[in-house]
């Protein structure tokens, strides 16, 4: 029986974002991918296309050591979705900082993570994160804002 309700879940979700949030800010692996569940599949921007949760973490390693300094991200029309032990949530990122060869970054993803509560703790079992394509170009569109 759950002791949690729907709106102390998403309170609890939003945390856990929160918290991805300062961890990618500080570039910190280890509080990044604690909230993570081991079985996690993800679907990144970086190769391969889908991943489990030792090859994502290689993926972030990557990502962190490309960009100097911080990496500013805000998570925009945050939506979040509870029943029982699961959740989704979807929303745009805005990411910003300076790539190692001294390109400024500023594009925008779109955020599609799923939960599943474990133990007491909702931990991140999937997550999706993509840019739309343009039909024309082939190039991803790196600009949602509207």
């Amino acid at each position: 029986m759950s002791t949690t309700t729907p709106d102390k879940d998403d309170a609890q979700i939003r945390e856990c974002l929160n918290k991805w949030t300062r961890a990618l800010h500080a570039k910190d692996l280890g509080a990044l991918t604690a909230l993570y569940g081991p079985d996690t599949v993800a679907f990144d921007l970086m190769p391969p296309t889908q991943v489990d949760a030792s090859h994502y973490r290689k993926n972030f390693e990557r990502w962190l050591s490309s960009m100097t300094g911080p990496i500013e991200y805000e998570i925009h029309e945050l939506r979040v979705v509870t029943s029982g032990d699961v959740a989704f949530s979807h929303s745009l990122g805005h990411v910003k900082g300076t790539r190692a060869n001294g390109e400024k970054a500023d594009y925008w993803v779109r955020v599609t993570v799923g939960f599943q509560k474990r133990v007491g703790k909702w931990l991140v079992i999937h997550d999706h994160v993509s840019m739309p394509i343009d039909m024309e170009t082939g190039k991803a569109v790196r600009d949602l804002r509207r």
